[in-house]
């Protein structure tokens, strides 16, 4: 996997959670934006790496194979950036506390309501203050 690899599984991920939100499947609608934002911010981190050097040490490794989403903004070095989010008032940072709690473990969830389903969703494909829109600034 390299960042390429990332960017286009995110953008993927959203079409086709859009495709199952459009079609009332909000389980795998809510659970697929949420792989969205993941692969967004491993493209984020994929971007810091350079080419040539020896790779992290093993648990530094094993942090990055995570689905939290919140180690991920981390480990991508985009906190401080959405905190300034925060300080200017942006919907960015609105937007990101709908879907920070995201987790893989909802591929088991059997009922997502329908609004939760679409906020989500929202938070992360708005073309404007969107959190996917914000992380492609940084992958």
């Amino acid at each position: 996997m390299n960042r390429r690899d990332f960017q286009e599984l995110a953008e993927a991920r959203q079409k086709e959670a859009r495709a199952l939100l459009d079609n009332g499947c909000y389980e795998g609608a809510y659970y697929l934006v949420g792989y969205a934002v993941e692969c967004a911010l491993k493209a984020c981190i994929a971007k810091k790496t350079c080419r040539y050097d020896f790779p992290p040490e093993p648990r530094e490794v094993s942090k990055i194979y995570t689905h939290n989403l919140n180690g991920l903004l981390d480990l991508a070095g985009l906190s401080q950036e959405l905190e300034k989010e925060k300080d200017a008032g942006s919907d960015v940072w609105i937007n990101w506390g709908l879907v920070k709690d995201w987790s893989e473990g909802l591929r088991y969830e059997v009922s997502v309501p329908e609004r939760r389903a679409r906020d989500v969703y929202g938070a992360v494909a708005d073309a404007r203050n969107g959190v996917l829109v914000w992380l492609k600034k940084w992958w």
